[in-house]
C-alpha cells in the first residue's frame, strides 16, 4: 500500500484558500489498484481510513470543478466546501467492482452538491424548482449567442437541442435578466428616479384610515359608557370590588380587599362572581 501521502508538506497556514488548494494538490493521486483496495475496504469493512484516504486523494479534483463555476459571483471556499461533501456521498455510494474509477463516479455528485448551492445563494428567491429549468439555469448562459434578448428561431434551438420546451426557455431567460429588489427600496435610487416603485408601496396600509379610526374611537367611548352606566346600578362595596380588581391600573389580590373589608378571601371571590353577572346582565340588556 502507497503511503506517501505522510511526506506532503502541510506547513503552509491552513486558513487560507490559496494554501489549502496548494496542498490538495500535493497529496498523490491512487493508482487504480490502490483505488480497488481501499474501496474494497470500505465497502465490506467500513473502514474509515480508507475512506478518508480516497476523499483526500481525489479533493484536487473537487477543486478543479469548483473553480468552473466562479461567473456565478459565489465564493470559491463555499464552491469547493459543497463540492467536498459531494465527494464524501459519492466515495460511501462506490461500488469498486463495476470497473469505473471514483473520479468518474464522483464527478456527478460534485457537480450536484455545487448546483443546488448555487440554486440556493445566486437570488433571494429560487431562479430555478423544475427539472428543465436547473437544466436551463446552468447551460443557458453558455449557449446564447449574444447579451440582447434572443430571437424566436434561437429559443427554438436552445428548446430542441435541450429537450425543453420553448416557454421555458423564454421564462428562464427573464428570469437570469431580472435582478433581486429591496422590499423596502433605497432611498438613493428612489430620489434619483421618479419612475422608481418598491414593492413596499403597493401593499395597502390601514393604519391611518380616518374612517377606521373614527369607528373604533365611537366603539370604544361606547362600550366605555355602557360599562360605566351598568356599573353604577351595582351597590358600592361591588362597585370598588370590580374597580379594584379589573379596572384600576394597580390591581388589588382577593386578600387586600378581604384585609380592607374584614371579611374573608373567599367572600371577597364570591362577591366579585355575582357583581361579574349582574354587570354582564346588566351591558347585553343596553346593548
Amino acid at each position: 500500500m502507497n503511503t506517501s501521502l505522510q511526506t506532503v508538506d502541510i506547513r503552509l497556514p491552513v486558513s487560507s484558500l490559496e494554501a489549502y488548494l496548494h496542498y490538495v494538490n500535493q497529496i498523490p493521486m491512487l493508482t487504480p489498484e490502490e483505488e480497488y483496495e481501499l474501496a474494497v475496504r470500505l465497502q465490506q469493512n467500513n473502514e474509515l481510513a480508507a475512506a478518508k484516504r480516497l476523499i483526500l486523494a481525489h479533493l484536487r479534483y473537487v477543486a478543479r470543478v469548483a473553480k468552473g463555476y466562479l461567473g456565478y459571483g459565489l465564493p470559491l471556499a463555499d464552491l469547493v466546501q459543497e463540492g467536498n461533501i459531494g465527494l464524501m456521498k459519492a466515495v460511501k455510494r462506490f461500488n469498486p467492482h463495476l470497473g469505473v474509477r471514483l473520479v468518474t463516479f464522483a464527478m456527478h455528485w460534485i457537480k450536484a452538491e455545487i448546483h443546488e448551492y448555487i440554486l440556493r445563494n445566486w437570488r433571494m428567491v429560487k431562479v430555478a424548482t423544475t427539472k428543465a429549468q436547473r437544466k436551463l439555469f446552468f447551460n443557458l448562459r453558455n449557449l446564447k449567442k449574444r447579451l440582447s434578448w434572443m430571437t424566436s428561431q434561437e429559443v427554438n434551438d436552445i428548446a430542441k437541442d435541450l429537450g425543453v420546451k420553448p416557454e421555458t426557455v423564454r421564462e428562464m431567460e427573464m428570469r437570469l435578466a431580472s435582478t433581486d429588489a429591496s422590499f423596502e427600496g433605497n432611498n438613493d435610487r428612489e430620489e434619483d428616479d421618479p419612475h422608481y416603485f418598491i414593492p413596499a408601496g403597493f401593499l395597502e396600509d390601514n393604519r391611518y384610515n380616518p374612517a377606521q379610526q373614527l369607528e373604533q374611537t365611537d366603539w370604544s367611548e361606547q362600550s366605555y359608557g355602557t360599562i360605566h352606566k351598568a356599573l353604577s346600578q351595582l351597590d358600592e362595596r361591588s362597585q370598588d370590588i370590580i374597580r379594584a380588581r379589573w379596572l384600576n391600573e394597580e390591581k388589588l389580590t382577593l386578600q387586600d380587599l378581604a384585609d380592607k373589608y374584614h371579611i374573608s378571601a373567599e367572600r371577597v371571590r364570591q362577591l366579585e362572581k355575582n357583581a361579574m353577572n349582574k354587570l354582564r346582565t346588566a351591558v347585553e340588556t343596553m346593548a
